[in-house]
């Protein structure tokens, strides 16, 4: 199986953006988009002044660039966040412009998206008594403004005790995250860690944009039941918390999303909440996403014949909470059959997609495993073809002039002692040379070639005639050999160097195949905008084994490298006797 190019769907795309913009800037982004909405309206509602609201947006802007800046300059940008708080806060009371709450009372979700994000990278990026002056700061701009901005009258005032529990987990939980990362420089153990966190939250992106809404939400509704609901929403944080964990460890996750679920059903009755606090059914919404979201994940990662104990499980905890705290007339237990029926299939319904969503991620992620296997295969492949034809053309080449030369010496020996020395001292140099090829091939499989430099790049000629004296006049395969050699400087590295392992190879079985050749012609030039090889000898076809045996894949060896260069290789007997190969290397070929 070929692996294709990847698909380039919508989610492809947004997981693309995602990446390249970063966590954090969506999520401000995110934010920043729910304002304009929800203030563009309230500024042009029967309430109030006609477009008063709209002066709340200078403010937020300023925190947005601020949370921005602060990925380069986060003291200077918390400073300045600080100083936004405050001073817009003037602003704010000054034209009597009503504030609404979203985490934190009288502030902008965007306002508080922003806040997070300065207090994370002041935390983490400045020196220890730096980040405490500049996270003390941002606490106390912070009360200010909640306190700063009540007006008489509002729907969305909550007290400063409740805007001090609510920052005080933001606060915790931001620094919790923050400090770890201080000295991943020195500790890269725990930056490894961090960047596991990293690459997990980045793959759950769109659970967490629904998570983030709904406690968005849930937050609005705790200030709304005088923080009678935080118990609830603790709860909802933790199931959430899990949910996004959920990929390294599916099964507990579902057996502790399952628990947090069953106490939150449980405490609730004692907190006199409204049924809307939970949602009709019963579930907090942010506990029915992160349900949603363990079951695509076990699904995902276990097939749905193993996940169905576990979901069965979870199935009966969110049927207990229904029953408990479901919407109803009385203060019995739901008992009400079109309740049931409705609340049922809408659980159903939900279930569903949860389960075809993950059976679709895991579909996906098999067809992307064999895609992958698929072209590590091939590259695997790659590099054994391409070591097979180094080995064949640059040690049996050497290996080939040893044995000619040893052969020679064992008939020459006795009548001329001076050839059986000449004959040692080229069998030394051709052995020298063999175990530099050697010694090339092992350094370049190891991955200790030069920075840069790769099995190709390494052993490219960068003067392709001068190669190719030199290779002629080392040759060992026992034949004159006379060159004609009409070249330009600039013949590319990869064409030149697959024409001189075309030439060695041709030489190599000169020596090995042509019996009683008693000269070699070597042709190398430019025609039009290809590079012409042509290696021709005079001799006949040999009766006997050849020097060394054959492997025959010399020409195999050939027609792969010019196929790569998509050229063309003919080799065969020539017209007037002995063998002649020819190779059409053109100068610019395609990628």
């Amino acid at each position: 199986m070929t692996a294709g190019p990847p698909q380039n769907t919508f989610y492809t795309r947004v997981s693309t953006l995602v990446r390249r913009l970063g966590m954090p800037a969506v999520v401000l982004l995110a934010a920043l988009v729910f304002d304009l909405l929800f203030i563009t309206d309230a500024a042009f509602d029967q309430a109030g002044r006609k477009g008063i609201d709209l002066l709340l947006f200078p403010g937020i802007f300023a925190m947005v660039f601020c949370a921005l800046w602060a990925q380069k300059r986060a003291a200077v940008a918390a400073v300045a966040a600080s100083t936004v708080l405050v001073s817009y806060t003037l602003v704010i009371r000054y034209f009597d412009v009503p504030a609404y709450s979203s985490v934190l009372a009288h502030l902008s979700i965007t306002e508080v998206v922003a806040g997070v994000e300065i207090l994370f990278y002041a935390a983490r990026r400045t020196r220890a008594g730096v980040a405490f002056a500049l996270c003390t700061g941002l606490v106390v701009a912070t009360l200010a403004a909640v306190s700063g901005r009540y007006y008489y009258g509002s729907t969305s005032n909550g007290t400063m005790a409740q805007a001090m529990l609510f920052g005080g987990v933001l606060l915790v939980g931001t620094l919790a995250f923050a400090i770890p990362g201080r000295d991943s420089d020195a500790n890269p153990h725990r930056y490894e860690r961090l960047q596991k966190i990293n690459k997990l939250v980045m793959g759950q992106w769109p659970l967490i944009g629904l998570l983030a809404l709904t406690l968005i939400l849930e937050f609005a509704s705790t200030y709304a039941s005088a923080a009678r609901g935080f118990p609830v929403l603790v709860c909802s944080i933790v199931a959430a918390a899990i949910a996004v964990t959920a990929p390294r460890r599916p099964g507990d996750a579902m057996i502790g999303l399952a628990a947090v679920i069953l106490l939150s059903a449980m405490v609730t009755p004692f907190l006199r909440l409204k049924y809307e606090y939970a949602m009709p059914g019963g579930v907090p919404g942010t506990q029915v996403v992160a349900g949603m979201g363990a079951v695509v994940t076990l699904v995902r990662s276990a097939g749905l014949s193993r996940s169905v104990p576990r979901i069965a499980g979870l199935a009966g905890v969110v049927a207990i909470a229904s029953v408990v705290n479901a919407e109803r007339p009385g203060p019995k237990l739901m008992t009400d059959p079109d309740m049931i029926a409705t609340l049922s299939f809408a659980a159903l319904l939900l279930l569903g997609i949860s389960v075809a969503v993950g059976l679709a991620l895991r579909s996906r992620d098999s067809e992307r495993t064999q895609v992958i296997q698929s072209a590590i295969s091939d590259a695997q492949t790659s590099e054994r073809m391409a070591l097979a034809r180094e080995l064949h053309d640059v040690v049996a080449h050497h290996v080939t002039g040893i044995v000619v030369q040893a052969q020679a010496a064992k008939l020459m020996g006795e009548k001329n002692p001076q050839v059986a020395v000449e004959a040692m001292g080229r069998i030394e140099d051709a052995g020298v040379e063999a175990l530099a090829a050697m010694r090339r091939l092992v350094r370049s499989m190891r991955g200790d070639a030069p920075a840069g430099s790769s099995e190709f790049s390494e052993q490219a000629t960068t003067d392709l005639a001068a190669d190719l004296r030199t290779l002629i006049d080392r040759s060992n395969h026992g034949v004159k050999t006379s060159m004609k050699l009409e070249l330009p400087s600039n013949v590319p590295h990869e064409v030149g160097r697959s024409a001189l392992r075309l030439v060695q190879e041709s030489l190599t079985n000169v020596g090995k195949h042509a019996s009683g050749a008693k000269e070699t012609l070597v042709i190398a030039e430019v025609v039009g905008a290809e590079l012409h090889i042509q290696v021709t000898d005079d001799g006949r076809e040999q009766e006997r084994r050849p020097a060394g045996g054959s492997g025959g894949y010399g020409l195999i060896g050939m027609r792969e490298r010019v196929a790569l260069l998509h050229g063309r290789l003919s080799a065969g007997r020539a017209p007037g006797g002995g063998w002649r190969v020819e190779a059409w290397l053109p100068l610019e070929g395609e990628e």
